[in-house]
């Protein structure tokens, strides 16, 4: 058995924390898959490498609409993965190195944590070879999140990729099949389409990311099924690996009795924690109704004593932003126990890195009159500012909503080219409490630049 000072468990946000306030301490990693965590091995940053090529292929296709004839002449898939990955992959290898062998007060285990007692793990060796034994002062639980699979598809036997996977396949797939209506799908249905593939979307709901203000929800399902085949509010009952087509296909069945026929399917229902794997009851770590590690503001368990959360394990938002604050919380407050700082989950912004973009920030229209706001609401198409115009944009918009007397901000939604950059100016004023008056005309604001489309929608609140 060996006992260490602390053992965090996870590599992505949880690692960023261990820094020379914790030199003086024993100190343990556990990782079982590859180092750096969702974002870097196979979230944020890969999809949006892939992203950017996926929009520079439509930016060539649309080329005409200014004047400019252009064609995409070849997708070289290969190359496209090679460039992601050969950026990313020495990333995550130098990480590990860094740990493994210039981190003297830091022993890593590769295997996956179990708890076996309070503070107590049992880490079953990534090699089979055995299982280690941990103990640690104070445990810190960073162990993310997995691509969640529906029991039709797990049970049905047949080939699916998941957003863990489908960005190594070999190929752009001919047809591809995409379960699931937000973000993680909406994102690779625009990635595979511009690069070539025929995609296929298949939601449960009525429209495409439900979760965001339904003004942009709408607008973004409306642009969605012009460009995708979409078949919103439907069920699959029926999976099948003998399609019509040939060997390798899937065949899928929903609930109206259609079918689509893919050479890939890609599960995107989103993802859960990883805490189900952890026996966390063994060690007195209780979770959520979802599955999530509960914890207090401070991001301590509620139940076990020394032991900590962070990240898409406990957090309500599952969002690389929110777990690298989270993790300076927790590194702050293991190095300082008697100057506890709490995690501030006010005013989380989110984007989805589909086309066209999109941004949020706040209060939705529907939250903020289910609150009991009185609230005045403006909605701003980039199309009617000038650079709206240079771009020849006709479906991006800027919905901002603001509660009337006081001129608070509550919620910004931006659709349209630049959302998750243009965003940022209305997070920090909401964040220092900036009202709308103060916002609009206490600054100047670049003409012809895209902002004027916040102007514009601020001076057309009506407070």
């Amino acid at each position: 058995m060996a006992h260490h000072d602390l053992v965090v468990i996870g590599t992505g946000s949880g690692n960023t924390f261990i820094d020379e306030r914790f030199a003086d301490l024993d100190v343990a990693i556990v990782e079982h898959g590859v180092f750096g965590g969702t974002c870097l091995n196979v979230g944020c940053i890969p999809t949006k490498m892939y992203v950017y090529a996926a929009d520079v292929a439509e930016t060539i296709r649309h080329a005409h609409t200014y004047g400019v004839d252009g064609t995409v002449d070849k997708i070289r898939w290969a190359d496209i993965r090679d460039r992601v990955f050969g950026r990313i992959d020495p990333i995550s290898d130098g990480g590990r190195s860094y740990r493994v062998d210039r981190s003297p007060n830091v022993t890593v285990y590769f295997g996956h944590a179990r708890f076996t007692g309070e503070r107590e793990l049992g880490v079953e060796r990534t090699d089979g070879s055995g299982t280690d034994t941990v103990t640690g002062d104070r445990i810190v639980i960073a162990a993310g999140s997995r691509p969640s699979i529906p029991p039709l598809v797990r049970d049905a036997g047949v080939p699916f990729e998941t957003s863990d996977t489908v960005m190594r396949i070999d190929d752009v797939p001919r047809r591809l099949a995409i379960l699931g209506g937000g973000y993680i799908a909406s994102e690779f249905a625009h990635v595979f389409s511009a690069l070539g593939a025929e995609v296929t979307v298949i939601a449960r709901g009525p429209k495409l990311l439900r979760h965001l203000d339904d003004t942009l929800s709408d607008r973004f399902t409306e642009v969605a099924t012009a460009r995708w085949d979409c078949r919103l509010g439907r069920q699959v009952t029926a999976l099948s690996g003998d399609g019509s087509g040939g060997p390798g296909e899937v065949e899928i069945t929903l609930d109206d009795g259609s079918t689509v026929v893919a050479d890939t399917l890609l599960v995107a229902t989103g993802r859960m924690p990883n805490g189900d794997r952890m026996d966390l009851d063994r060690g007195g770590v209780t979770v959520h109704a979802d599955g999530r590690v509960a914890v207090d503001e401070y991001q301590r368990s509620v139940s076990a004593a020394g032991v900590w959360a962070l990240g898409d394990v406990s957090s309500p938002h599952q969002l690389k932003h929110v777990a690298n604050h989270e993790a300076k919380i927790v590194g702050h407050n293991l190095a300082h126990p008697d100057d506890l700082r709490a995690t501030n989950h006010d005013f989380v912004p989110a984007a989805v890195f589909t086309e066209p973009q999109i941004a949020s920030v706040g209060m939705t229209e529907t939250e903020a009159r289910d609150a009991g706001f009185d609230i005045a609401v403006k909605v701003q198409n980039v199309g009617d500012v000038a650079y709206g115009w240079a771009m020849e944009d006709r479906t991006g918009i800027c919905k901002l909503v603001a509660e009337k007397g006081t001129g608070r901000l509550l919620g910004a939604h931006l659709l349209g080219p630049q959302a998750s950059t243009l965003v940022q100016q209305l997070i920090q004023a909401m964040v220092f409490g900036q009202t709308v008056s103060e916002i609009a005309t206490g600054q100047y604001w670049i003409h012809p630049a895209l902002p004027e489309v916040i102007e514009n929608a601020l001076l057309g609140l009506e407070i």
